[in-house]
């Protein structure tokens, strides 16, 4: 029997327990541009915890993920004029907001941006962005999940190259 997100579970012994978690769904973008030395970059945005990572967001209403992908790239780097190359992978993790617990799933998404200067949107919380090579964006990445998507989008854009 399923029951809605915000229903309580009972115990085997009757007792209410905590509600599920209740789910969300955002999607995000790894971006990627080939330098004039031809070595390939990766744009990492700050958030204003100083967390580093990439940019996403919210689907809005009926929004396939790739589109929320790329409409949050846009707007929290004013980067335009993007080149989608495929699905990463979907991440999920756990957290608390205003005592609920959440369990959040991000589809990533591969894109190539050609040209333009990326501007942190402060209106969307975001401090900085920069493009950094593979080695050094791994280091700088503030979480293991994201980390593995960076690893992922890489091998991706390897592949890209091959064929």
């Amino acid at each position: 029997m399923q029951r809605n997100a915000a229903l309580t579970r009972r115990s085997r012994k009757g007792k209410k327990s905590q509600p599920r978690a209740t789910r969300e769904t955002s999607a995000g973008g790894v971006l990627f541009r080939r330098g004039p030395d031809g070595q390939v970059r990766f744009l990492l945005i700050r958030d204003s915890y100083k967390n580093w990572g990439f940019p996403k967001g919210h689907l809005e209403s009926a929004e396939p993920p790739a589109d929320a992908a790329r409409r949050e790239v846009t707007e929290e780097t004013g980067l335009q004029d993007l080149v989608l190359h495929g699905p990463i992978k979907v991440i999920d993790w756990y957290f608390r907001f205003r005592g609920k617990t959440i369990h959040k799933y991000c589809h990533f998404f591969l894109f190539e941006s050609r040209h333009g200067d990326p501007v942190p949107e402060e209106a969307e919380g975001i401090t900085a962005c920069v493009w950094q090579p593979f080695e050094e964006a791994q280091q700088t990445i503030s979480y293991d999940n994201a980390r593995d998507v960076l690893r992922q989008a890489a091998e991706m854009q390897q592949a890209l190259v091959q064929t």
